[in-house]
């Protein structure tokens, strides 16, 4: 048997022409039938083969430097200088490779060429990848060493195959933008809603990312070709399509309709991005939407603002909203139609509360009306809006002025008041609203309402005068409830706000155990049968509660004189130099009846207790006289007590006498005979007013102080600004009421002009 061939050796390393032949075959063989695949042996071989030559030491020539324009060697040799013949030929075969690719796409275009082309890039990229590998010994010190030498015209093996794609096959094709025109047509398809292989394009592109390379190190990329080749043009070509489309669609479908068609496009424009462009596309890519799609056409759509809100066409404001959230200034008119909705369902809702009787309106309608407004707005600024701050300032301007200007407000103190008395109504004993949870709400409603409110002093007074009233006559619901608004109104102006309130409830706390001491006492030194009067006293502070002196005084009847001589010598025994008042006009009893069928419990106050005690002594029968005499009432005080007696048939006015009614009746056993007479429910609401006006004078005055003292000296107009800038908190001053108090305080001298100029003063320590 005839012995084996033997397999072909391997080149000689000092045959430049024989290694090349054998390189030259395997690197076809890679780049145009790696699909056929090669045997590993075989990949070693040639890699042997290309490391062997690079590490001969036959001297290079200088010419092949020169035809690539390497540059001149000298006398160098080794290891060094072997690689550039290799990558010339390299080189050159890239070149004559892609005239063959290039002539094969001669007459293609658009689609076809797009297939072509990227058909070609996978199997060249891929192809080009792995003959990189094989010269990995070339790329690692001859191409290095020449780099680091600066020839900047000698790239990695892989690198130079991008060169000489974009060179001699990119640059062929694109020459008349068949490459851009033919992914532009494909985008315009997709978006005609035409099914195209995405793929395609997103291939195309990114060969154009990939041909950006960057002359200086080819390391970092750039995207000069993909921004000119198809960015340019795309943003172009988008600008142009959407253009002709908004315009068609928004003149024959309505605004609430052509949203959803915008709103569409920019979703698509934006997965678009995600699909086959490059990341850096999108910012321009949706600003050039924006403006096409929304700011061209905006001011049809804020014209369609106004119809949205009327009809509450909740989801339709907030496809308006986003849209035009993403253009300046886009905003700012819905905005602004906003306020002037508010205001304009608030003082509507006010007035349909109020009805004919503005001069009688009920808190809780009133406060109802001017919540449901605030409530369904907050919530289409929530969900419609996003809670954005601009449509929260314009909520918020709107309700400032419903609700401290609209038909029941016939005064600027009028809102607070009515506020306060629905406070009032919710911490009585006497409100339905019995669940924590319900009461906690009302509350926090309260609250929303208080914070718009301008006159925030006129609120307290009129808090400060029914809480006093709720704690005087042990009416509140629960002291829980009125600890959680105090810390409310703590939290929203402050510890001096509230600081008053706080105060009451801590006399109350001590007038508990006061009453406790004073009934041992009295029991240890009296007997039973000589207590008769069952008795309990509040012993207030006068700097905290807003109490005045009695409007009349009495002659304490014979049935109540021992308790009150006894409480007052216990007290003063107590707490030495301290003075009592006695505020009979707030003061409860209550008496037992004894000449009816039917004994009643009559609930009544000071003054009438002692009209009706009268007749115990002297008979069923009084005159006028007699009673005033008897009673020590004034006059204008006596006359109103007698009218609401008479008025509750307690007693009958007959021939000019005043006659107990033996025959009173009544379907309650607890008769309550105090109630209220409006005349002197009015005059507390003007009194209440007095007493705000006369805060605000001294209020004014410290204000002035504190900033004079800060600053020493001061123009005047700017005094006059920083006053009502820290007093806005509290109540809106007018500028007269500052310029009376900057008078006052020149003639306290506690300012004084400035020597040589009218508007200057200066702080008088």
């Amino acid at each position: 048997m005839p012995p084996a061939p033997a397999a072909n050796p391997l080149p000689d390393s000092r045959d430049l022409v024989a290694t090349w032949n054998f390189l030259e075959e395997g690197v076809d063989h890679i780049m145009t039938r790696l699909s056929e695949g090669m045997s590993y042996s075989k990949y070693m071989n040639l890699y042997t083969v290309s490391y062997n030559y690079c590490t001969s030491s036959r001297m290079n020539s200088g010419g092949i430097n020169e035809t690539l324009g390497i540059g001149s060697t000298g006398g160098r040799s080794g290891a060094n200088l072997m690689g550039s013949d290799l990558y010339k030929h390299l080189n050159t075969y890239f070149v004559n490779h892609l005239k063959e690719v290039r002539a094969a796409a001669e007459d293609l275009s658009d689609e076809p060429l797009l297939n072509y082309y990227t058909k070609e890039w996978d199997r060249y990229t891929t192809g080009a990848s792995y003959v990189n590998r094989l010269f990995t010994y070339l790329n690692r010190h001859w191409v290095k060493r020449e780099k680091d030498e600066g020839r900047k015209n000698v790239y990695v093996v892989y690198i130079l195959a991008l060169v000489q794609w974009k060179d001699h096959f990119y640059k062929h094709v694109q020459s008349k933008h068949k490459l851009t025109s033919a992914v532009l047509k494909l985008i315009e398809k997709q978006r005609n809603g035409e099914t195209i292989e995405s793929d395609l394009v997103k291939k195309v592109i990114d060969s154009f990312v990939a041909l950006g390379l960057d002359e200086a190190d080819t390391n970092r990329q750039n995207l000069e070709v993909y921004r000119e080749a198809f960015e340019k043009p795309f943003l172009v070509a988008t600008e142009l399509f959407y253009k002709a489309e908004s315009e068609q669609y928004i003149g024959t479908n309505s605004v609430t309709e052509y949203m959803k068609k915008a709103e569409t496009r920019l979703t698509e424009e934006e997965n678009r991005v995600d699909l086959y462009l490059h990341a850096s596309t999108r910012k321009g890519l949706v600003s050039k939407c924006e403006e096409v799609l929304v700011k061209n056409h905006s001011p049809k759509m804020q014209e369609e603002f106004q119809r949205l809100l009327d009809q509450e066409q909740e989801t339709d404001l907030h496809r308006m909203y986003l849209l035009l959230s993403r253009i300046p200034a886009g905003l700012d008119p819905l905005r602004e139609r906003f306020e002037q909705h508010v205001k304009k369902a608030g003082l509507e809702s006010v007035e349909r509360s109020t009805g004919e009787a503005s001069d009688a309106v009920e808190p809780k309608a009133y406060v109802d009306a001017l919540l449901s407004v605030h409530k369904k707005n907050a919530e289409l600024v929530t969900k419609a809006f996003r809670g954005d701050q601009g449509f929260v300032a314009s909520l918020d301007r709107a309700c400032r002025e419903f609700v401290n200007r609209n038909k029941a407000c016939a005064t600027a103190s009028k809102s607070p008041e009515l506020l306060a008395k629905y406070a009032d109504g919710l911490l009585k004993k006497s409100n339905k609203a019995s669940e924590d949870a319900d009461l906690e709400q009302s509350l926090t409603d309260t609250m929303t309402v208080f914070k718009y409110i301008e006159d925030k002093d006129v609120f307290q007074k009129f808090y400060s005068k029914m809480l006093s009233t709720r704690l005087i006559r042990a009416t509140s619901a629960s002291d829980d409830a009125e600890g959680n608004m105090i810390s409310k109104l703590k939290d929203a102006c402050g510890f001096e706000y509230t600081s008053k309130l706080q105060r009451m409830f801590q006399d109350m706390a001590l007038n508990k155990d006061l009453n406790t001491q004073f009934k041992e006492k009295m029991s240890a030194t009296h007997d039973a049968s000589d207590l008769a009067v069952d008795f309990d006293v509040n012993v207030l502070g006068t700097s905290s509660w807003p109490l005045t002196v009695p409007p009349s005084d009495i002659k304490i009847p014979a049935e109540l004189l021992k308790t009150y001589e006894r409480f007052e010598a216990f007290y003063m025994h107590k707490h030495t130099g301290r003075k009592l008042t006695w505020l009979w006009q707030h003061s409860r009893n209550e008496l037992r009846s004894l000449y009816t069928n039917q004994k009643y419990f009559m609930v009544t106050s000071t003054y009438q207790t002692v009209v009706l005690l009268q007749f115990n002594s002297s008979g069923d029968s009084l005159s006028y006289a007699d009673l005033s005499v008897g009673t020590g009432i004034n006059d204008d005080m006596l006359k109103g007590v007698l009218g609401l007696l008479c008025k509750q048939r307690v007693i009958d006015l007959k021939d000019g006498m005043y006659e107990l009614n033996l025959g009173f009746k009544s379907k309650k056993i607890r008769v309550p005979l105090n109630a209220p007479i409006k005349s002197e429910v009015k005059a507390e609401s003007a009194d209440v007013m007095k007493h705000v006006d006369e805060d605000r004078k001294m209020l004014i005055q410290a204000v002035i102080v504190r900033i004079m003292k800060s600053r020493k000296e001061l123009k005047h107009q700017v005094l006059i600004s920083e006053s009502i800038e820290q007093l806005k908190s509290r109540f809106k001053p007018g500028v007269s009421d500052v310029k009376k108090a900057i008078d006052a305080l020149l003639e306290k001298e506690y300012l004084e002009r400035v020597e040589g100029s009218r508007d200057m003063y200066r702080y008088l320590a």
